[in-house]
């Protein structure tokens, strides 16, 4: 893969080719060492295990150095970790969580808007010398841009050509930004097509804590939810805990960004960390967030029949009827996954630390995995 080709396809984020009910063909590969599970009952705990070792196999059959998957089902949580070789990763195992995060971002616009601070049809106003790009009469605005229908590209023109192939965020400063505003142009109006955007929530972070995102996060997201291990700065007790990230099977070094955060481009996270923002996610009225989380699951753009966007989250209506909420994120060596059904109660996320691309029209091994748990465990 050129070095073009391979900066377009690690910084494209999720996208909206689904085939949620596909799961990868088992392989040979067995899932190592132990699982870690909590759970209420000893016979919960036994099906949910049941149930998750398949999905820990293909995704090492499929390349994951190693995996970890949480679940989240009824009033049980089951976490389980397989490797190929070297430690198993267990719920505090810390992995690059990529665009995931966008959710968080959401969340806090969400929470501005709750408390009366923002409006979502509030256009997009950044600090003198950041020019906001347009494109006909109507601006961007804050809903625009949570819900990717900004017509804003998905990177700032000028982040690749000076970018480290294994790091592409970690040289870009404020004033590339800046720059870079300056020459972007819209690909549609504001408000009226789906293009998915790394920068939009880029922007959208600035908007909400301008050169202070990675606070802002902590104090209106992370902190309220006790999200202790969801962070970009990676303390000493993390690193002890941390995956190694890998492409093709090498290891490659952590993203770093100071401008994107926003988009979700270096946190970190666990699979502990995950559950527990999913169980608030499927039961909000439990949250000290509880309006903001409505409001970012609340459908706000339709891209087709099958496919809305809330604030942040994904809403997808599967073949079956049934719906699901979900988002996946990806770094230089991680690939991760998550995705819900309030109906059913269940919500399933899955993280390995491995790169990994959507081929011949399949999603990526992650999301087939996530997709196909998530049914398995609403059927059943």
């Amino acid at each position: 893969m050129n070095r073009r080709k391979f900066l377009g396809s690690m910084t494209a984020g999720a996208g909206v080719s689904l085939i949620p009910g596909s799961a990868l063909a088992a392989g040979n590969a067995t899932a190592a060492g132990n699982t870690t599970a909590t759970s209420n009952t000893r016979t919960a705990r036994g099906d949910l295990a049941a149930r998750v070792r398949p999905y820990l196999d293909r995704a090492l059959t499929a390349g994951s150095p190693s995996v970890v998957c949480g679940v989240v089902r009824g009033t049980h949580r089951y976490t389980a970790g397989a490797a190929q070789d070297g430690p198993v990763p267990g719920g505090r195992t810390v992995f690059q969580l990529g665009s995931i995060g966008k959710t968080l971002t959401a969340t806090a616009l969400a929470r501005a808007v709750s408390a009366g601070r923002a409006r979502l049809d509030t256009p997009l106003v950044l600090p003198p010398g950041f020019p906001v790009p347009r494109k006909g009469p109507r601006r961007i605005t804050l809903a625009d841009l949570a819900t990717h229908s900004s017509g804003l590209p998905s990177l700032p023109p000028n982040l690749l050509a000076e970018a480290d192939p294994y790091n592409p965020y970690a040289h870009y400063t404020l004033d590339d930004l800046a720059t870079g505003l300056a020459e972007t142009m819209l690909s549609t109006e504001p408000g009226s097509t789906y293009h998915y955007s790394n920068l939009g929530f880029g922007l959208l972070g600035q908007w909400l804590a301008f050169d202070d995102v990675d606070a802002m996060l902590r104090r209106a997201v992370t902190a309220p939810l006790r999200l202790r291990d969801t962070t970009t700065t990676l303390r000493p007790d993390m690193a002890s805990r941390k995956a190694v990230g890998h492409l093709a099977g090498e290891p490659v070094p952590d993203w770093r960004d100071q401008v994107h955060t926003g988009a979700g481009s270096s946190i970190y996270s666990t699979a502990d960390d995950m559950i527990h923002y999913l169980d608030a996610q499927l039961h909000p009225e439990r949250s000290p967030l509880r309006d903001a989380i409505e409001l970012t699951q609340r459908p706000r753009f339709t891209v087709d029949p099958s496919l809305r966007l809330g604030l942040g989250w994904h809403l997808s209506t599967l073949p079956d009827g049934r719906s699901m909420t979900w988002h996946n994120g990806s770094t230089g060596g991680f690939s991760t996954c998550a995705a819900f059904s309030r109906k059913s109660g269940t919500a399933v996320v899955m993280m390995t630390n491995t790169f990994g691309e959507a081929t011949d029209g399949e999603p990526r091994p992650v999301d087939a995995l996530t997709f196909a748990l998530l049914a398995e465990l609403d059927e059943s």
